[in-house]
Formats: structure tokens, sequence, C-alpha cells
């Protein structure tokens, strides 16, 4: 029986779906093949790019990966996260910036400084080969007060280890941070407590 126009539409349509799936599946190869860490950023107004990152942070812990955390804004503030890892020493290498921002001496100097300690912390860490993930808390916050040059750290965060995956967490994530990260989160704010005159909570806050 000859082929009808349709039969003929279906059949191009089948071998073009079989050309296109098979270039998905070679594309998928090459990227399993390259071995190296990811790029994430949470970013977004909404409240829970930190926690995301740190539910990340007990995620690679449980599989026993070696993992680092800088936090370059919370350094001064008392935190769960902080409490904890302070008990246990020997899971996670973790670091502060000292005394956090001087949000009520607006003293700029100090604060790009302690920024510029902690990034020097993050480029040894990152640089090393002995970290499997790095959280890297707050360090949008830094880039937009321009504490810190978005070029130069995005091209120390591209000179990490093959090993090392590096998240970076903040609202107003650099445009350029974004482009070359493998994967993006924007947490967008619908409701929040303090809203409704509700003060933060501990263990859920901070």
């Amino acid at each position: 029986m000859p082929s009808t126009p349709e039969d003929e539409t279906a059949a191009a349509h089948n071998e073009a779906m079989k050309r296109q799936q098979e270039e998905h599946r070679t594309k998928m190869r090459e990227k399993k093949q390259a071995d190296r860490g990811l790029l994430m950023v949470n970013t977004g107004d909404g409240k829970g790019k930190s926690t995301a990152g740190f539910g990340t942070v007990i995620r690679a812990l449980g599989w026993g990966h070696r993992v680092g955390i800088v936090q370059f804004v919370k350094g001064a503030w008392k935190t769960g996260e902080k409490e904890f890892f302070n008990r246990y020493p020997d899971l996670v290498d973790m670091h502060v910036m000292g005394d956090g921002f001087t949000w009520d001496t607006q003293d700029r100097d100090k604060d790009i400084a302690s920024a510029e300690k902690a990034w020097a912390q993050s480029r040894e860490m990152m640089e090393s080969g002995q970290y499997d993930f790095i959280l890297l808390d707050e360090l949008n916050i830094v880039l937009r007060y321009g504490y810190l040059d978005v070029a130069a750290v995005i091209a120390g965060i591209e000179a990490r280890s093959n090993r090392t995956s590096v998240m970076v967490t903040g609202r107003n994530a650099p445009e350029a941070l974004m482009a070359a990260a493998d994967l993006v989160s924007e947490i967008k704010a619908v409701r929040h407590p303090f809203e409704s005159g509700i003060k933060a909570k501990q263990g859920i806050d901070y």
C-alpha cells in the first residue's frame, strides 16, 4: 500500500525526534564526563537562601564529604548553625568574617577589610583541593555593596579545584555571577512574619 503524505510526515517527525534524542544523550554523556564541582547560587528577596545552603551542607556531610563554610555577614551574630558546628568542629571547617558588618558605625573601610579577609580564606579553601563542598554564605551581599570586585570573585571561584562545588547565597546576586553558575535558584518573598509584627524566632530565623 503506497504511503500517504500523512505517513511521510509522521516518519519524518519520528526520525527528527530520534536525532534530537540522540543529541540530548550525547550532551548528557559529555556533561557526565566533565568531572568537576558545580557553582550554585541562591538568591532572591525571600527567606531561606542560607537555610537551603546549610541543608546542602548536611546532605554533603551525610555522604562523608569534606565541607567548608565562610560567612561573609553573619559573623557577629549568634546563630543556630554556628552553635551546632561549634559543638562538632571535626565535621566542618567554618570561618566567619570577624566582627561582621559595621552597620551601626558605617565603617566602610573596616567592612572592606573584613570582606577581603573572608575572601582570601575562601580562595585558599577553594584552591586547596581538600573540600567537596564550600558554602560562601551571604557573599552576594558583599558584592552588592562593592566590597569585592565581581569579576575577581568569579575568576577566583572558577579557579577552584575540580573536586569542589561552591554555593553562594544572598539577595541581589550579580548578573555575571548567575551567568557563570551551573544552578541558580531564586527564592521569592510571598509572606513574612515580620510583616505581621512577629519578631525573629530562635531556631527558625537564626
